[in-house]
């Protein structure tokens, strides 16, 4: 069975490589540049944490991954 799992990954400006939402909780975001250590969630929380990031200068995508169960 496969799930579809979302990853936020976040641009900034440069030639700076991507970085991906590792925790919401505390209060500060954590960022990672390691995909693998990513926060993997559903659709709706991605979505909320695009909307919290683009208050910020950098440029959130939403990027899906295939998760098997």
């Amino acid at each position: 069975m496969k799930n579809v799992r979302f990853l936020v990954k976040v641009k900034r400006g440069g030639t700076r490589a991507p970085s991906y939402l590792q925790r919401v909780d505390p209060a500060p975001i954590r960022m990672t540049t390691d995909r693998k250590r990513a926060l993997l969630m559903g659709r709706l929380t991605a979505e909320d944490a695009i909307k919290s990031l683009q208050k910020s200068q950098c440029s959130p995508e939403l990027e899906s991954v295939l998760d098997r169960v």
